[in-house]
């Protein structure tokens, strides 16, 4: 049985779901989940799966985490990853009910082709991981050693455009606190040390060093406290800032950067300053390391079902965000593809919201889906290419 005929099952399959599959998608995206509270999604896709002949362990070492198995004789343990945590007052608008969607639909694809085949393929391992908004699920489950059997991983991310290479930044948190000394603001000011002229002078650092950073740096930040009354002078203020940079090495040299700048406005106005790295889960999100054969698979097999995409040198200025699936790309050869659904704004806006629920969202998303599906039976079916993709993994972590 060729490695083609699988494929065309695979995607005959998910087509045979398509129903089913949008149903998924709609009843995430009408009941958002914050991190770590995913019950409602966490049961409506294990049950699916169970439903559909996967082994399913529910709560698997977090309390909204599930990993579903579907094995076929001897061969690589290929995992799927999926996304369903929403965002604090406006739902879905980074799109994780698409992502779990992708992930059961490439997941059915995959299993189908599996139980046609005449020869061994392995083991398909399907994630739910919560908690990526910030919450770091996955490296939580990279601890829990939920990856250290697992031979490839990939998941799929809608956004404004397409890119089989995902230059997804490294990121890191800073709390900054500034401590001066209060005083009447009217009767006598020059009693007070003022901790929001500080933070402000930070602020203003931070955006004047702008001109001096990389094109591919980022940095944002809130005052989250700027004093109590305005006829005090506030002796207490806090900033959140996070940054963010294509490596580990750009965002050491970023982070001093910025703490440079906290420190100054302290010097400036006689404020104690504390500044503090807001790790998640003791670590921070690392950037993707794009497992190239994979990439190109993904590509590939994307571009037979119709998408058109920009040259690798373009994909690679493409920024998107960060995401903890970088730090499983540490651990295990991944990818972390980006396909464009149609919203007139980007991720994390009401915009994105409504078109993360649209109908022509959904068959965007089967695409990736199938994408996904096809990538990895090309995988199972090739133990050549699974030494080239390893071979690579290794060779990259050593750079």
């Amino acid at each position: 049985m060729s490695v083609e005929y699988l494929k065309n099952l695979a995607v005959k399959a998910i087509d045979d779901k398509d129903r089913q599959l949008f149903g998924i998608n709609q009843q995430i995206h009408q009941n958002p989940e914050l991190a770590y509270e995913e019950f409602k999604a966490h049961d409506l896709l294990t049950q699916y799966l169970e439903d559909q002949g996967f082994q399913v362990n529910r709560s698997y070492t977090l309390p909204t985490a599930f990993r579903a198995v579907f094995s076929h004789g001897k061969g690589p343990k290929v995992c799927i990853i999926c996304e369903y945590d929403a965002l604090p007052s406006i739902g879905h608008a980074c799109g994780h009910n698409l992502i779990a969607e992708a992930g059961i639909a490439a997941a059915i694809g995959i299993k189908a082709a599996m139980e046609s085949s005449d020869n061994d393929l392995g083991q398909l391992v399907v994630y739910g991981t919560p908690a990526e908004e910030g919450g770091g699920g996955k490296i939580k489950m990279i601890k829990n050693g939920c990856f250290d059997d697992i031979d490839i991983a990939m998941m799929v991310h809608p956004c404004p455009f397409d890119a089989a290479y995902a230059n997804v930044l490294a990121a890191l948190s800073l709390s900054i606190v500034y401590e001066g000394k209060s005083a009447h603001a009217a009767g006598s000011p020059w009693e007070g040390i003022n901790a929001l002229d500080a933070a402000v002078q930070a602020y203003v650092n931070i955006s004047t060093l702008r001109q001096q950073f990389k094109p591919t740096w980022r940095v944002h930040g809130i005052i989250l406290e700027g004093g109590i009354k305005t006829n005090i002078i506030p002796s207490k203020t806090s900033l959140e800032y996070r940054a963010r940079a294509p490596n580990d090495e750009e965002l050491k040299i970023l982070r001093q950067k910025c703490e440079n700048c906290f420190l100054s406005a302290a010097n400036a106005t006689g404020c104690k300053v504390e500044i503090t790295h807001k790790d998640i889960c003791g670590d921070y999100y690392a950037a993707i390391n794009n497992n190239l054969h994979l990439v190109d698979l993904y590509e590939k097999h994307a571009t037979s079902l119709g998408i058109k995409f920009a040259p690798r040198a373009n994909q690679m200025q493409m920024t998107s965000g960060s995401t903890d699936m970088g730090n499983v790309s540490r651990v295990v050869p991944s990818i972390h593809p980006l396909y464009k659904i149609d919203s007139e704004d980007g991720n994390h806006t009401v915009t994105f919201t409504a078109a993360a629920s649209t109908e022509k969202s959904h068959r965007q998303t089967l695409i990736a889906a199938k994408s996904m599906a096809m990538t990895c039976i090309e995988v199972m079916c090739s133990p050549e290419l699974q030494a080239q993709i390893k071979e690579e993994f290794i060779r990259s972590c050593s750079q």
